[in-house]
């Protein structure tokens, strides 16, 4: 048969590719001449003539069916022209699975339905209805070993509808060996399937549009139709028929689809449902997981868990999660309970106060959770410290056992005070500080020092996280500092009501007081508790506690060390009562006995233990500023001094001792002193008498200065003061003493010049010429020899002051003896003279002015010689008298060399 026109050439086609039912346009050349020209079309090898619609001759429309092949040719056949020919190809694409309740702009083929039917045991949610491969590419498991999977990811999935979904592992299970090209296109698979999802409906109906279209415009003919025949509403008409038709239709439809679409609805619920668990889980489970999290102590978790809670569903109108957020507010209000209770829990860490702090703060806990935190930690160190008083006091009152508490030296917070304690508080007095008990009194702590202890202790282990919990609050704003001051008050009372309780209030003793201790501290235990306080105050400035917070403390310690001056100059003054008893009537080669060195070592032993307390540190104030304090020092020094002068006056009339003649010194270079003395030595008391005397000598000479010197050393006020008044006492001392000896001394000599002189009836007017002295005179410088000796014994350097008062007292009676004889005879004269020179001469060395008016007058009494061998012979008795006598008079150096003056 032969044709007349060229063969349909198809140039293009849109869109060029699809799922099967997919509307496409066919443009070309030759497509026919009208609709019964078009005799065959195909599309990848499927007839799609009974779809084909012939528009024009280069444009048909149709719609692609079921086909073999994923790509091929579009063949058109026309009567006219026969099989054509075609320049582009189409590319068939695999349709999606549509389940029966899907919505869908075409009919769907009932073997898709069946073949996701089968497919639901591929690992398909039923209530998702996903895909079972959600990459859109082929799948290739691998060999992997499961077991190695699970190692290599525990608590993990592959399931990618699972909420614990690995992508590593799914891709290692399902994809180990797929290229990246391949890879790359699963990724635009993905997205698409994104955007479809997102779009939804909208979706749905773009998708349909041309259907819609095509329902319209055949609806809108069928309308005219019935229009021009003019029978759509004559009863009995096709329109009626056609309308009776569709109504059961729908009926029929209605009941039987009913079940399925309640199933469908009932499902649709039940997956919405699921759906709201799902995407809410976290504000469902959240109630569960605040319990696991807070038994745990995941506070943080919780605190973030609320967060998100709050800023989701904080403000929902949404009944249940109004009543889940209700639960959880139940359950955060409960953990505000928990938290406060563990801040206000005493004892606790700065870092879990400022924790709890926090927590309670992002909780948005009523009140403020940080200022009473404070208050609590400031009652219970409060509480704490009276606390501390009250055991010590009942330690005190408990049983005698219990009255020398041990010091634990290994805890204690400050063993470099301790350790000082222990190397001063044994001091090396000499004699007078040797004690008989045994070493280990130095760790008998007294109650009150454990307790100054304790009490610092137990401040500086609370008192600096209190403060920098005080400091984090107020972060360097303006603040009151009551509660500080009231800490800082109470340690200072309590320190106060133990060791100076004379110093606080009558109406607070029981509160800070009650030790009923029988004696007062000592010097070194409150040397030792000013070191404690001194080192708690420094403590307490290294945490920047503002000076004006602490001056309670520096007025305590200032208080402390007017105190403790106070009592060692008291314990001094004790030491020093008992110096008599010490006293072994030792003399050395200077005349002295140990006393006077053992006194000045006590001072001076006390001076040096009081050299920390009186050194002032940064921001201390002098000792001796107040007036008050300076005059109490300085009369407890006057009386130190005087204490020891009146121990001086008792050992000068203490009843004789007996002393070994072998523990006296004796200077070898001398004569020998003891000659007149018997062997069986006691010492008398002209003998004590002068020892006393020797020593108060050296007192004012060397040991007053020098205690003196001590003094200004150590900054006392009013040495002056002190010097002259016992320097006054003294002198007084020293002459009272040597005026009773001198009593002791002179006047038996005294008294036995005018007996000697008229002895077997001397008469100065009838007498024989002179022979020589008489013995009344050589028995006077006998005895004045002997007290010459005895003086000499003990110190050498008061022989001059005891034989020149000697002397006046004898030279002073031997001129009234004189004067009161009424005349002489030329004998008489001469032998006056003689005597009278005789003993002047001898005592040459000890004459005072005194002594030579006394001697004056005496020769001016007698009547002058008017020979020359008066004289003569005068002289000659003399020499005769200075030889016979020459050992005894060897103690009087000057005699011999005297020039007699008649």
């Amino acid at each position: 048969m032969s044709r007349s026109r060229q063969p349909p050439l198809v140039t293009g086609i849109s869109p060029n590719e699809g799922i099967p039912w997919t509307k496409v346009t066919i443009r070309g050349e030759n497509l026919g001449t009208g609709p019964t020209d078009l005799i065959g079309l195909t599309i990848c090898g499927h007839n799609c003539l009974l779809t084909a619609e012939w528009m024009s001759a280069s444009k048909i429309v149709c719609r692609v069916g079921q086909a073999k092949n994923d790509k091929g040719d579009i063949i058109v056949t026309t009567k006219s022209g026969g099989k054509g020919t075609s320049t582009v190809s189409f590319k068939l694409l695999k349709p999606e699975k549509i389940g029966i309740l899907d919505q869908s702009a075409v009919w769907v083929d009932e073997i898709n339905y069946y073949d996701m039917r089968t497919d639901r045991n591929k690992g398909i949610p039923p209530l998702s209805l996903r895909p079972a491969n959600p990459l859109g590419i082929e799948i290739e498991k691998s060999k992997f070993p499961q077991k190695n999977l699970e190692m290599l990811f525990p608590g993990m999935s592959a399931d990618f509808t699972s909420e614990n979904f690995s992508a590593a592992w799914y891709l290692i299970e399902n994809h180990s060996t797929t290229s990246f090209e391949q890879l790359k296109m699963a990724v635009t698979h993905l997205k698409r399937q994104a955007n479809k999802k997102s779009e939804g409906s909208l979706a749905y109906v773009k998708g349909g549009l041309s259907t819609f279209f095509e329902a319209q415009d055949a609806l809108s003919a069928i309308h005219q139709k019935l229009e021009a025949d003019g029978t759509e509403k004559v009863e009995g008409s096709m329109t009626q028929k056609l309308e009776n038709v569709l109504n059961r239709a729908s009926n029929t439809a209605d009941t039987l689809f009913q079940e399925v679409l309640g199933r469908k609805d009932k499902a649709d619920s039940t997956r919405n449902a699921l759906n709201v668990l799902q995407r809410f889980k976290f504000l469902f489970n959240l109630p569960l997981n605040i319990e696991r999290n807070i038994q745990k102590g995941d506070y943080d978790v919780v605190i973030n868990d609320y967060e998100k809670a709050k800023s989701l569903f904080g403000k929902t109108e949404v009944q249940v999660f109004k009543k889940y957020y209700a639960e959880v507010e139940t359950r955060i209000e409960a953990l505000r309970g928990l938290l406060l209770d563990k801040l206000l829990e005493t004892p606790s860490t700065l870092h879990d106060q400022k924790r709890y702090i926090r927590y309670l703060s992002d909780l948005h806990a009523p009140g403020d959770p940080a200022w009473q935190c404070i208050g609590a930690q400031h009652s219970w160190i409060l509480q704490r410290m009276h606390s501390c008083k009250e055991a010590c006091v009942q330690d005190l009152k408990g049983p005698p056992g219990l009255h020398s508490p041990m010091l634990d030296l290994d805890s204690d917070a400050h063993p470099s005070v301790l350790a000082h304690l222990s190397q001063t508080a044994s001091l090396n007095r000499g004699s007078s500080f040797q004690s008989g008990r045994d070493d280990t009194w130095r760790y008998k702590t007294p109650h009150q020092v454990a307790f100054v202890e304790k009490l610092t202790k137990l401040v500086l282990s609370q008192l600096p996280n209190f403060w920098k919990l005080w400091i984090s609050y107020v972060n360097g704003s303006l603040f009151s500092e009551k509660m500080i001051q009231e800490v800082m008050h109470c340690l200072v009372k309590l320190v106060r009501g133990a060791l100076l309780p004379l110093s606080i209030p009558e109406g607070v003793v029981r509160q800070y007081g009650g030790w009923e201790v029988k004696s007062e501290l000592s010097g070194q235990w409150l040397t030792h508790v000013i070191q404690t306080m001194r080192l708690t105050y420094e403590s307490l400035t290294a945490l920047e506690i503002p000076n004006d917070m602490l001056q309670t403390i520096q007025d305590l310690i200032l208080d402390l060390r007017v105190r403790c001056v106070m009592v060692t100059l008291q314990s001094t003054a004790e030491e020093i009562k008992r110096l008599a008893e010490k006293e072994d009537w030792i003399v050395d080669n200077e005349g002295l006995t140990s006393l006077p060195c053992q006194f000045e070592q006590c001072i001076v032993h006390s001076l040096q233990s009081l050299k920390g307390v009186l050194d002032c540190k940064p921001g201390e104030a002098n000792v001796f500023q107040q007036p008050k304090t300076q005059e109490e020092v300085c009369q407890l020094s006057i009386s130190i001094m005087q204490i020891f002068i009146y121990c001086l006056e008792q050992l000068s009339t203490k009843p004789d001792a007996d002393v070994d003649i072998a523990h006296l010194s004796v200077d070898i270079s001398s004569p020998d002193l003891f000659g007149s003395i018997h062997e069986d030595f006691s010492l008398t008391s002209e003998q004590q008498l002068l020892i006393v005397l020797s020593n108060c000598c050296y007192l004012e000479r060397h040991t007053f200065l020098n205690i003196a010197e001590h003094f200004e050393k150590h900054n006392f006020q009013g040495i002056e003061k002190i010097t002259q008044v016992s320097m006054a006492s003294l002198k007084e001392l020293d002459q009272r003493l040597f005026e009773s000896y001198i009593e002791l001394k002179a006047d038996p000599i005294v008294g036995s010049l005018e007996p000697g002189i008229y002895a077997g009836y001397f008469d100065w007017k009838d007498c024989l010429p002179p022979t020589g002295v008489r013995n009344y005179l050589k028995e006077a410088l006998v005895n004045i020899i002997a007290v010459h000796a005895e003086v000499f014994t003990v110190s050498k350097e008061l022989v001059p002051r005891v034989l020149s008062k000697v002397v006046e007292a004898v030279s002073e009676e031997l001129s009234r003896l004189m004067q009161c004889v009424s005349s002489f005879s030329k004998n008489g004269a001469l032998q006056a003279r003689l005597e009278i020179c005789a003993l002047r001469d001898t005592v040459a060395a000890y004459l005072t002015p005194e002594s030579r008016s006394s001697f004056k007058q005496a020769l001016e009494a007698l009547p002058q010689l008017s020979s020359g061998a008066d004289k003569k012979l005068l002289e000659e008795l003399l020499n005769a008298f200075k030889s016979g006598m020459h050992l005894q008079l060897t103690c009087f150096p000057a005699a011999a060399s005297t020039v007699m003056k008649t």
